[in-house]
């Protein structure tokens, strides 16, 4: 026998059916990049990421002004209308929107690395599995709803107060059903980078926004439950828009298709291990804001404080636009990259993503100082609660400072699929570093409304303290890994080198080293 004879025999055990063969050159050339082509393609990965996020801003924008134009018709109708539709929103955000909203973001990693790896029936089937989760989960959430005015009287609020609110939940009920469907349909479309034809449908919504809420108010004379009817049209536009776009343009056919089939009701596992902690790191941010409003309640100045909470959260939510944007748009790359076996590419991802949100940390704070002595002027003449404005915006921004890259930071772990860590970190983060904090400052050492603030400071700080160290050591190799097990692609995957060494393969093999690789192929 030859002497190549030999060499092939002794490789033919490996040469099987499944085997992978990797060739390697006889002298491997190591080059290092030139420091130019990193910055490049930082320059380009920025240029994707700003790509993605500006659409969702415009977006958020839009959904911003369809709440401030529900604020003004229940202004018009009074201060019993206003109080009781701010009560009532609070309570649905707490018990119904924050759960809807949270949940959904239980698909994004699964459908970010699904796109990457170009699995896109898995796409449509886990959007399928969402909607029937948050459909399951509006259930309570509705009955909690019919018995909001016990509740709200049991917590010693004013009984016309509490009615007028129950009047407005009731008739936001619908809103349930429609969430369901426009939060999965949202980041179904995210993150396939279909982000423009969204904004365009929230224009058409938010335009005929106004005239039904003119209709339903001002001609029908229906009152605060006109304001909530018209809230439910605004998102049922929104829905059956996005669903005529998908329907016309046909990317609904590349993920299988809106019918039911039986696999959307099984394999339930991987969506709810991301789905619950997903929901429990949104909802503890969110739920915050209410429990300050709440501790507003016991200062000095009551009236005065709960007003000026009310103007800065409205402030706050403006700008937490343009992070949560950028936060998606980061989730979505790195989901892809991921997805499509890239850990470099997701890891550059990751990277740029967290300077972007440094960079709108430090673009909120001048815009939160620059605007502290005029921007309470323009909901209120009261001078307390424009004196107390005025004092915390700058406090706000820097809170600003911590939250952009934190909310980032939210966004490169949901693309990665560890949402569980930033439940943790939340969880530390606000109710064990914040939440003693504000309360201390506030009270024990008498720094009243802006202790409470200070407290939010510290928790936003601790976030992005915890937050930068857990994204540096990620080892993206085997969040890549990860991806091709979540995504149904291999459940295992193991590269089994023989104990011959590199060198000797490469002798006996012609330069050819076989690898096995054991995969294990799931439905999902």
């Amino acid at each position: 026998m030859s002497q190549q004879e030999e060499n092939k025999s002794l490789c033919s055990p490996l040469l099987e059916e499944h085997v992978i063969k990797i060739t390697i050159p006889e002298v491997p050339v190591l080059e290092k990049k030139p420091a130019a082509n990193s910055f490049a393609e930082s320059f380009i990965e920025a240029k994707k990421i700003l790509s993605l996020a500006t659409p969702m801003i415009l977006t958020g924008l839009l959904l911003y002004l369809r709440s401030m134009i529900s604020m003004l018709f229940l202004g018009r109708l009074g201060g019993l209308a206003l109080a009781g539709g701010s009560l009532a929103i609070g309570f649905a955000n707490i018990t119904g929107y924050s759960v809807l909203s949270g949940l959904a973001m239980g698909m994004e990693p699964i459908c970010g690395q699904a796109f990457g790896a170009k699995r896109h029936n898995l796409v449509g089937l886990t959007m399928q599995r969402t909607v029937l989760l948050l459909l399951c989960v509006s259930i309570p959430i509705a009955l909690l709803w019919n018995y909001m005015r016990p509740i709200l009287l049991l917590c010693g609020q004013d009984e016309a107060i509490a009615g007028a609110a129950q009047q407005f939940i009731l008739f936001s009920t619908p809103d349930l059903i429609l969430q369901s469907f426009l939060h999965p349909l949202r980041i179904y479309l995210r993150t396939q980078s279909v982000n423009l034809p969204l904004t365009f449908c929230a224009t058409l919504a938010i335009a005929l926004h106004l005239p039904i809420n003119y209709l339903f108010v001002s001609v029908l004379g229906l009152g605060i439950r006109g304001v909530a009817l018209a809230s439910v049209c605004a998102n049922l536009n929104l829905v059956l828009f996005l669903f005529v776009y998908i329907l016309f343009t046909g990317i609904h056919k590349r993920t299988g298709g809106f019918s039911l089939s039986t696999e959307c009701f099984k394999g339930w596992g991987t969506l709810l291990s991301l789905a619950i902690p997903s929901c429990v790191c949104v909802c503890l941010e969110w739920w915050w804001y209410e429990i300050m409003i709440i501790l507003c309640g016991l200062l000095l100045n009551p009236q005065a404080t709960v007003a000026s909470m009310g103007i800065l959260i409205q402030t706050t939510s403006l700008i937490y636009i343009f992070p949560s944007s950028l936060s998606f748009g980061v989730s979505t790359r790195v989901g892809n990259e991921l997805g499509a076996n890239r850990p470099e590419k997701a890891k550059r991802a990751a990277t740029v993503g967290m300077v972007c949100g440094f960079v709108f940390g430090m673009l909120a704070f001048g815009f939160a100082t620059s605007v502290r002595n005029v921007w309470a002027r323009m909901f209120t003449a009261d001078p307390a609660i424009i004196s107390l404005t005025a004092a915390v915006l700058p406090i706000l921004g820097a809170c600003e400072l911590g939250n952009c890259p934190q909310t980032t930071g939210c966004g490169v772990l949901r693309g990665s699929a560890r949402p569980k860590v930033g439940a943790h970190i939340n969880l530390g983060s606000f109710y064990g570093v914040g939440m003693p904090v504000a309360v201390g400052l506030a009270f024990w050492f008498r720094l009243d409304f802006s202790g409470l603030w200070f407290g939010l400071l510290s928790a936003q700080f601790t976030c992005v303290l915890l937050m930068i160290p857990v994204i540096k050591r990620t080892n993206w190799i085997s969040q890549a890994e990860r991806a091709q097990v979540l995504t149904g692609g291999a459940s295992e995957a193991a590269v089994k080198l023989e104990k011959e060494t590199v060198e000797d393969k490469k002798e006996k093999c012609g330069g050819v080293i076989t690898i096995r690789v054991i995969a294990k192929s799931e439905s999902s």
